[in-house]
């Protein structure tokens, strides 16, 4: 047999290892023979297991370093190997230094890698100097590298940098659009994220993928915009993307999370194939949506259809209980993770248990449960038990949440309001006023509540006293009117329910002009009678809003839904989903 054949025999047979066991055997013998190093082999050695599925970043390390000249092709498999390893991805930054240093020229490639080391790396300055390389070595036409340096300008927060590498490309793929709008998405654009997806519907570049459906479907939940969801389901079912089961479990967490928990459940009844993910994005958004029991029997019945949960499962399950005062069920799931399913509990369940005793009022039970945690406690978990004691007005174990907070350096504004909001439940306003000054001495400020609402398919924001909006003063009157209407069916402002929540000044007048007032004023006026009038706000709602959206709903013969911090108030004939308990 001739050298060339024996190289194609030999690569062929490092091509055909199953195993890294096997791989490693033929290392050893071809090392006794000398074909080793031959440029070809050695190259098709490095890339088996210096790449998935082996991927071994310290044995293909080692075996680099042994080839006394290794080719451009030889560094950009093991910077590749880095980029694709976790770790910092400085090992491939060192290695594409070191590739320049011995003379030799990169390629797309190579840039392309290394734009990945350096997005891990977080090494901002590397992969610039990378991109002003790019364009002097005339690689500008690249459609792959312009759209690696993109994802890297995003990874790194430098949204307006990734889209000016987009509009400088002279071609556009869908991958290129598909990663703009994660840009988007990951640095708060998400608004500019819709907008991309309208602007591939209507141009013939390129037409949105199963890919961006999945992007501008996370967008929609996030705005809580399910106009433009819908429209997007739409889409989906006209281009056959309705088979995917991903898409399915994004629409499922969309429906949800925009409040429509009969249309999510629709999608996921209809799914052939449910897996994990399909079962857990249902019981999640049941839980949220107030649905607590529901959401503990579809916990049950997806293992009846042998679907096992994992730890998201149990975050969503133990939150339904939670919402819903299931005390008896999340004791017992909670109970069964570790021993029945091999799930450890994270931060996030023990967190949902805190959550659960605090709200049922076992708040010394809720405070040995975070003492006797494995993992230390974050400072959400103390947070929510701070929550549970202004619910039940327990003032000593209140201080000694915020002294923990303090400890873990923690303590922010919102940690303050909740300890005044105790003291003034049982009516101690010395210790208020106290706290008031406090944060006023230390300039601490509580940052503004904002409600938004969707209104054919334009998302309109509303802060307290707001008058920015163009039709402000008609909101006003609207407002104006509701109160009077409210008032003759019994709506009594709840004044002294809460201290200065991030709603501007707790007065009856200043109550009166809540952000989620204001939207849903403008709901009422901007919608005919009997629509549903869905209202997303970035704060907990409070307890004269949740009374005022609760008579409205009689009065108005209106359903209204509100989504804040931790989930969704569907209100309807005078009555909430949450029964009075959030």
């Amino acid at each position: 047999m001739n050298s060339f054949h024996e190289e194609k025999a030999i690569i062929s047979l490092i091509k055909s290892c199953s195993s890294k066991s096997h791989l490693l055997q033929l290392h050893s013998r071809l090392l006794r023979s000398s074909h080793f190093f031959t440029p070809p082999i050695f190259l098709s050695f490095l890339s088996r297991i210096a790449l998935p599925p082996f991927r071994d970043l310290p044995y293909s390390a080692a075996v680099f370093s042994t080839f006394p000249a290794p080719s451009l092709s030889a560094y950009n498999t093991m910077i590749r190997a880095h980029s694709l390893t976790r770790g910092s991805g400085r090992g491939g930054l060192r290695l594409y230094q070191e590739l320049h240093r011995s003379g030799f020229s990169s390629d797309a490639l190579t840039a392309t890698f290394a734009l990945k080391c350096c997005a891990k790396a977080e090494s901002f300055s590397l992969g610039a100097q990378i991109h002003t390389k790019i364009w002097k070595d005339g690689c500008s036409s690249d459609g792959l590298l312009l759209t690696t340096l993109m994802d890297f300008y995003s990874c790194l927060g430098k949204g307006g940098d990734a889209w000016k590498v987009f509009d400088e490309m002279p071609q556009r793929d869908v991958v290129a659009w598909n990663v703009l709008i994660s840009c988007c998405t990951r640095n708060g654009r998400t608004r500019d994220a819709l907008a991309l997806f309208d602007r591939m519907k209507s141009s013939n570049e390129s037409p949105p993928d199963d890919v961006t459906c999945l992007l501008a479907l996370h967008a929609c939940g996030s705005l809580n915009t399910l106009e433009f969801g819908e429209e997007i389901h739409r889409y989906i079912v006209e281009n056959g993307f309705h088979s995917s089961k991903s898409v399915c479990n994004s629409l499922i967490a969309m429906y949800s999370r925009c409040g429509n928990v009969e249309k999510a459940f629709e999608v996921f009844d209809q799914m052939a194939n449910r897996d994990v993910v399909s079962w857990t994005s249902m019981i999640s958004g049941l839980a949220t949506n107030g649905y607590g029991a529901d959401a503990v029997a579809a916990f049950w019945k997806m293992q009846r259809e042998n679907v096992l949960p994992d730890d998201q499962t149990f975050t969503g399950v133990l939150s339904g209980c939670s919402h819903a005062g299931l005390v008896d069920e999340g004791r017992m799931i909670f109970a069964s993770m570790e021993r029945d399913f091999g799930v450890t509990p994270n931060v996030h369940h023990y967190g949902c248990m805190v959550d659960l005793l605090g709200r049922a009022g076992f708040l010394d039970e809720a405070y040995g449960l975070v003492n006797s945690m494995k993992i230390k406690p974050d400072t959400a978990m103390w947070r929510t038990l701070l929550g549970a004691c202004r619910i039940h007005r327990h003032v000593s174990l209140g201080e000694k949440v915020i002294d923990h907070l303090v400890e873990v350096k923690g303590l922010e504004a919102g940690d303050y309001i909740l300890l005044s909001n105790i003291y003034l439940s049982i009516g101690n306003m010395e210790k208020v006023l106290e706290i008031r000054k406090m944060m006023n001495d230390r300039g601490i400020e509580t940052t503004p509540a904002a409600s938004s609402i969707e209104l054919n398919r334009k998302l309109h924001e509303f802060l307290a006293d707001d008058v920015s909006h163009p039709k402000i003063n008609e909101i006003y009157r609207m407002l104006d009117e509701i109160n009077q209407q409210l008032r003759i069916a019994g709506y009594v402002v709840e004044a002294t329910s809460e201290f200065n929540t991030g709603e501007s000044n707790s007065t009856p007048y200043r109550m009166s002009y809540h952000s989620e007032k204001l939207a849903i004023a403008f709901g009422v006026l901007s919608t005919p009678p009997g629509t549903t009038i869905r209202v997303a706000k970035d704060l907990r709602i409070c307890v004269d809003c949740h009374n005022f959206a609760k008579i409205l709903s009689t009065v108005y013969d209106r359903k209204v839904v509100v989504r804040d911090r931790s989930r969704f108030h569907h209100f309807r004939d005078g009555r909430c989903s949450c029964n009075d308990y959030w």
